[in-house]
């Protein structure tokens, strides 16, 4: 299974280092920004599982970001950090879309504990079934339909199917899409993906409905109508 994403946002440089550190021994995948605009363009680029974000910002500050973020995904979990512990600050942030709010300085253990249980929270609304056009897939019986039609999935094909489903009209980057179905340490054919969406191309079109997965040449794949 592939550990879950961390996008850590600050424009402290030695901030984000301790956290690339303490994120990744976790067994976490970081990615880090310095600035509100970096934040959202990483966030674009390579979907996060969880958002850590430092309030104070240059540029877009957190709370505006935070905003930006959770109008493009409302179940995205958001955890925002400050140096102020002011009530109409933390009131901001979580009328901005935030899940939660740790002061600074913090302990690294109980920055650990929240994202653990903001994370156990996503994936228990990820049981919600998944729609898109004519398409569903529901993550709790794992059972995959096209209107009417019954649509039997390999393993594989199915874990990218749900990825897509997640990030509907997004172009996802292959190499982005490739870490989070196969796991950026496996070590086959990275062509394995071409050869797996080609097949799940042709289970999700048999009965002649319209492609929902297209190409996008030179960025990736992309769920959505034509």
């Amino acid at each position: 299974m592939t550990p879950p994403r961390v996008l850590v946002v600050d424009d402290d440089p030695q901030m984000l280092s301790l956290m690339r550190r303490g994120f990744s021994f976790a067994g976490y995948l970081v990615d880090l920004a310095g600035d509100g605009e970096q934040a959202l363009e990483v966030a674009r680029d390579h979907p996060p599982d969880l958002v850590v974000l430092d309030v104070m910002l240059p540029g877009l500050d957190g709370v505006e970001v935070c905003r930006r973020l959770r109008a493009g995904d409302r179940e995205l979990p958001i955890l925002m950090l400050t140096a102020r512990d002011r009530v109409p600050d933390r009131v901001a942030g979580l009328d901005a879309g935030a899940d939660d709010y740790l002061v600074k300085p913090f302990a690294f253990d109980e920055l650990l504990a929240r994202i653990r249980a903001l994370l156990r929270r996503a994936q228990a609304g990820e049981q919600d079934v998944l729609r898109f056009a004519d398409l569903t897939l529901d993550p709790a019986t794992r059972d995959v339909r096209r209107a009417d039609r019954a649509i039997d999935l390999t393993t594989k094909e199915y874990e990218l199917l749900e990825f897509f489903l997640r990030h509907p009209r997004q172009v996802l980057a292959r190499q982005l899409t490739f870490e989070r179905v196969w796991g950026s340490d496996f070590l086959g054919d990275s062509n394995l993906i071409d050869v797996h969406i080609m097949r799940l191309r042709e289970k999700l079109e048999a009965g002649g409905e319209p492609r929902l997965i297209h190409t996008i040449r030179g960025a990736g794949y992309s769920l959505r109508q034509e």
